[in-house]
């Protein structure tokens, strides 16, 4: 059965997350960090999710996986707080925002591909979060800025590995729905 992996960094919004997937129709089950790379592999996710969260990344005492999930060869996608995970551990930076984002933002996408397929080059989405990438690694690209953050979104296609800095889940990102529907369909390859 396809499925998707959602890692739960502590986000209040997790099940949101899960609800969003399985209007999507595909199924998907929330672990905590904790989980092991060979019991990953024995669920053969289709894709990840990483949450987000409330910790900061360089927090001592912050939620981490494995970075060997990068390793895979799945997709994943990072959203807020996962994102900020997934950049740090490849080698990019996050540093604390010079102003905290927190509502509503104009996004402006770079191209209308991979996760922003069909969507319009400006769209509205909801930001919640103190720190900010200030460096990608290599091979990974800005997708989409506001006014406040360089990389509201980031890609490394070749990879398959994908974030963001909003949340595609809530309401208030109104074409959040797409978003994930674009990295189930078009980037994990699931089916319903």
């Amino acid at each position: 059965m396809p499925m998707i992996l959602i890692i739960d960094f502590g986000s209040q919004f997790n099940q949101l997350i899960a609800r969003r997937v399985r209007e999507c129709q595909v199924y998907c089950q929330i672990e905590p960090p904790h989980i092991s790379v060979h019991a990953i592999r024995k669920l053969n996710p289709q894709g990840i999710i990483l949450s987000g969260g409330p910790s900061s990344i360089y927090a001592q005492n912050s939620p981490k996986i494995d970075k060997a999930i990068f390793d895979l060869g799945l997709p994943v996608l990072g959203i807020c707080y996962g994102m900020q995970f997934m950049i740090a551990t490849l080698g990019g930076t996050v540093n604390k925002a010079r102003k905290r984002e927190y509502g509503f933002a104009e996004l402006r996408i770079k191209k209308e591909t991979g996760l922003f397929k069909g969507l319009p080059a400006h769209t509205v989405c909801w930001m919640s979060h103190g720190d900010s990438i200030t460096k990608l690694p290599r091979g990974f690209q800005s997708t989409a800025t506001t006014d406040n953050t360089n990389y509201a979104a980031t890609a490394n296609p070749r990879k398959r590995l994908y974030g963001v800095q909003f949340h595609p889940e809530v309401e208030h990102t109104p074409k959040g729905r797409i978003i994930l529907r674009n990295f189930l369909f078009d980037v994990c390859g699931c089916k319903r």
